[in-house]
């Protein structure tokens, strides 16, 4: 990895520390029994299909009893079946990334298993020592303070000038809002202004209202309501780079008097507020802290104060399985992450006395914000514009990272809404 860019470096190498134990020995023991991990994946397809061509040349259908995705599969080594088997999509993710598998598009194949998750069970979790092993890694990088910091400056310090690569201009991380049906005319930019003023419509801000944002990325949210609501915003973030390039944003609209952002836990923030706005950051709180983050924006808020936040969820029916181990997400993408059960954050907030209104989710946006960030990362990287240091092992891990979550969306088993809490007077 080249030295110009360490925290590229140090992205990679500290996720490899949490990757797959054993591999060559391990693998051989389980690849004996490799055709039973093919016969329980097609048993537990009810609906789509994988076409697999095996390591001797031969090719397998597995499902296709009913309409739904079509896959393929080049399984190159019978030890992909072995990761898979032994460690979930952390070992899928592996094997891919030593070529012992391919496919044509993967989205589709994750889309599939995400589709067929009560048929397939288990078959995408880690198990054994593994899951142990991975499941106290993650414990270990728990969202506390100090680890709360760390897990942040572990993604979103990877550089600004590296997001304004392949995001849209108004350097959005977080899912758009297309116009429906979702056609290929509208820009991503376009969609993230709608997401950025269906939030900010939420909260029915009045010139003056002060409004705080936690997580307040790059500043586009901020911008927006002191711009065009008269709000007086403070914006707060774990991430130092983030931080910067927000206030430099604010500096340049001439709002740097209507909006200030401060580099704060939402655990030690301070003041009252008319309003509260939060984009896909509850994800890295972690769910023995859902309560903690609850409360503060109990406590931030005025009496009738009104929070929208954007959340991205799970389903119930596969949340115990997600959270007893760490996924390839957790391993090399986001330390500390951890999606919602909304029937279980919800429960939290309307026992602290919350009012949950006007929910509105819209999964397929998210797919279609992840397929457009693909191309744009796919067509920097093919053009060789991506800065210094971020070698090729570190453009597949995100070209893999976007694929895996389009599919997750498509599939349906995960999903992005927005909420309105209402604390009452």
């Amino acid at each position: 990895m080249n030295a110009q860019n360490p925290e590229a470096g140090r992205q990679f190498a500290r996720a490899g520390r949490a990757r797959a134990i054993g591999s060559g020995w391990l693998a051989a023991i389980f690849a004996r029994g490799f055709r039973h991990v093919l016969d329980r994946i097609d048993q537990g397809l009810v609906t789509g299909s994988i076409e697999v061509r095996v390591p001797d040349g031969s090719r397998r259908v597995l499902g296709g009893r009913a309409p739904g995705p079509a896959a393929d599969v080049d399984l190159r080594s019978w030890t992909a079946l072995a990761r898979l088997a032994r460690s979930g999509s952390v070992g899928w993710y592996e094997a891919w990334a030593r070529g012992e598998w391919s496919s044509a598009d993967p989205v589709p194949l994750f889309e599939l298993f995400m589709r067929n998750r009560a048929g397939l069970g288990n078959a995408g979790r880690a198990r054994g020592l593994f899951r142990r092993l991975v499941s106290l890694q993650h414990r270990l990088r728990r969202n506390d303070r100090s680890g709360a910091r760390r897990n942040i400056e572990f993604h979103y310090d990877l550089g600004n000038d590296f997001y304004a690569l392949w995001l849209d201009r108004s350097m959005t991380y977080s899912s758009a809002r297309f116009a429906e049906p979702i056609l290929p005319g509208e820009t991503l930019e376009a969609a993230q202004a709608r997401k950025i003023a269906d939030m900010l419509d939420r909260l029915a801000l009045k010139p003056g209202d002060r409004l705080i944002e936690i997580g307040s990325g790059w500043g586009g949210l901020a911008e927006a309501a002191a711009r065009d609501h008269g709000a007086l915003v403070t914006g707060i973030t774990l991430s130092p780079s983030q931080k910067r390039y927000a206030e430099q944003r604010v500096a340049g609209s001439g709002l740097a008097d209507r909006v200030d952002f401060e580099l704060v836990d939402y655990r030690d923030a301070t003041g009252q507020y008319d309003a509260l706005a939060s984009v896909e950051m509850v994800e890295a709180v972690g769910h023995e802290y859902w309560e903690d983050y609850l409360a503060a924006i109990y406590r931030l808020l005025k009496p009738g104060g009104r929070a929208a936040i954007q959340y991205i969820l799970i389903a119930d029916d596969v949340f115990e399985g997600y959270a007893a181990s760490a996924d390839f997400i957790q391993t090399y993408i986001f330390p500390g992450g951890m999606l919602l059960s909304e029937s279980r954050f919800r429960a939290i907030a309307e026992r602290l006395g919350f009012q949950w209104r006007d929910r509105e989710s819209f999964g397929l946006h998210y797919a279609e914000t992840l397929k457009r960030w693909r191309e744009n990362f796919e067509a920097v990287a093919a053009a060789g514009r991506l800065p210094a240091g971020f070698d090729q092992r570190f453009i597949d891990l995100w070209r893999y990272y976007l694929m895996y979550c389009e599919g997750g969306f498509r599939g349906q088993g995960i999903d992005v809404a927005q909420v309105t809490l209402v604390k009452p007077q």
